[in-house]
């Protein structure tokens, strides 16, 4: 599984296009850190992934609420639950023995950010795209 960027994961608005091809960036690097054969200690590189997913979802998180907050879209509370359950998970990933777990953690991270983007991208996300765009956002 790589995170490759596609056009059925642009959303045509900028701003949040941007955002979520930083998502796939954060998880090509898992995918690579999971695809090292080594017996290396990698719970370095695994928690600074975590502290920069946490980091992105916070920023965008707020980025897509504060629109959705701004032109009054209807699916507000249902999309900032998700959101919020989603930093909820990182959290809980964080809070884990990392460094006696690191290649579940890193197995984890990898199934979570893949689900989230077939699930919330792909689904959730695509449900504004006309809103925003009957808006003038792009």
């Amino acid at each position: 599984m790589v995170f490759k960027w596609k056009d059925a994961y642009c959303c045509r608005i900028t701003g949040i296009d941007f955002q979520h091809r930083k998502l796939f960036e954060i998880g090509s690097r898992v995918f690579e850190v999971a695809s090292l054969k080594d017996e290396f200690d990698h719970y370095d590189e695994i928690v600074k992934i975590l502290e920069e997913l946490k980091a992105y979802t916070v920023y965008h998180f707020g980025y897509e609420e504060e629109l959705m907050q701004k032109y009054g879209y209807p699916g507000y509370e249902n999309h900032k639950i998700e959101h919020d359950l989603f930093i909820k998970k990182v959290s809980g990933i964080e809070r884990k023995d990392i460094d006696g777990a690191q290649k579940e953690t890193i197995f984890e991270i990898i199934s979570f950010i893949a689900d989230w983007i077939a699930g919330h991208i792909l689904k959730t996300d695509m449900a504004y795209r006309d809103f925003f765009l009957a808006r003038g956002l792009s």
